[in-house]
């Protein structure tokens, strides 16, 4: 199996990107190096390519009650111009995806999956399809441009034909950047301010090489998914496959917020209800090491010296200088200021459970 490539790979590949295979995609993880690029992105600005990510559109008279009928939060709160964050529930409340939901118009909506899920996903809503809606994979013509840090607005605007400071978070215009119709959207995976661009993928380098010039005055870096990672985690901006998939419920992952009881039925409504009444029996917990040891996805984690979960996202934070991690435990441990402690490679560390997000732009 060749690994697919974005419209922006021969770029990446001029820019002396590394690449590696990541969801069945070639993607850059670093070009100057993770940090450099998580600093520039903290600090100034940093342009990522996440054209590996799938779109879909769903339209026609009955769109809003299918987007109802499968996904956890309620779509209908969201008008044309805003974007939410919601997730695909089993019937048993696991998570068959977290994705954002755009309302394009009324009876017409886009949704952004995981690059590994696209098909899964896509085979998903079809099955619960019983409604007069049309859903569209637009995944191959679209390509996705991230430009995120607090110098986006100064570097997006020159090129942009409508203001952008009136954006709010969450919310989208439809434009032109750097002559490219473009949907700009004020979301992003890392924490700060930044800005999501949905380009025709014949036109994704125009738009690439545009901001880079534009952002390279105000200290701009071309970043990979290495630094992208650093800094959803510092975020905790959850990860689907480590920190969340099927068998993790959404109450459990911390994503109760986006579970809209209220909105009528729905898959997976009476599991997480139920759940709901009695409490999730685990709860994924941000926790930081107390010595100088790096927690790495998938070490065990200890209580009363019995294994009682996994971590599923660990990593220096770059920007607090501590070593971090998210990890399941049983509910009852879930207290801030808790400790256990982290099997690695034949020891034991010690970790204490902190408050999250670990880091929150001023």
């Amino acid at each position: 199996m060749h690994a697919k490539r974005t419209a922006l790979n021969e770029t990446h590949r001029r820019l002396g990107a590394r690449l590696i295979p990541f969801a069945g995609w070639s993607m850059p993880v670093e070009y100057t190096g993770i940090i450099a690029e998580h600093n520039a992105v903290r600090s100034a600005a940093g342009l990522f390519d996440v054209s590996h990510m799938g779109e879909f559109e769903v339209r026609g008279p009955e769109a809003l009650a299918l987007l109802q009928a499968v996904t956890s939060n309620d779509a209908a709160r969201i008008v044309p111009g805003q974007a939410q964050y919601s997730a695909l529930p089993t019937p048993e409340g696991g998570v068959v995806d977290d994705l954002l939901v755009y309302c394009l118009a009324p009876g017409r909506y886009m949704l952004v999956v995981n690059a590994g899920n696209i098909e899964k996903d896509f085979a998903w809503i079809t099955r619960h399809n019983r409604f007069n809606a049309e859903v569209e994979d637009i995944s191959d013509r679209t390509s996705l441009v991230s430009l995120q840090g607090p110098r986006s607005l100064d570097i997006l605007q020159p090129l942009a034909d409508q203001p952008l400071a009136p954006v709010g978070y969450y919310h989208f215009v439809s434009g032109v950047v750097a002559g490219v119709k473009a949907l700009i959207s004020r979301t992003g995976y890392t924490g700060e301010d930044g800005f999501e661009l949905y380009v025709p993928s014949e036109s994704a380098e125009t738009v690439w090489n545009g901001l880079l010039e534009s952002g390279g005055p105000f200290g701009l870096l071309p970043a990979g998914l290495g630094a992208r990672n650093t800094l959803r985690l510092e975020a905790k901006m959850l990860l689907y496959g480590a920190d969340m998939d099927e068998t993790t419920s959404l109450l459990e992952a911390g994503l109760g917020w986006i579970v809209r009881l209220e909105k009528g039925p729905f898959v997976g409504r009476d599991a997480l209800e139920r759940q709901k009444l009695e409490g999730p029996p685990r709860a994924l917990v941000g926790f930081e090491m107390l010595g100088r040891e790096i927690a790495r996805d998938g070490y065990p984690v200890f209580i009363a010296g019995r294994e009682v979960g996994r971590v599923t996202s660990g990593s220096p934070s770059i920007t607090l200088k501590k070593n971090i991690g998210l990890a399941y435990v049983p509910a009852e441990y879930r207290k801030i200021g808790t400790r256990f402690e982290v099997g690695l490679r034949g020891r034991r560390a010690e970790a204490e459970i902190v408050s999250t997000p670990f880091y929150k732009r001023r």
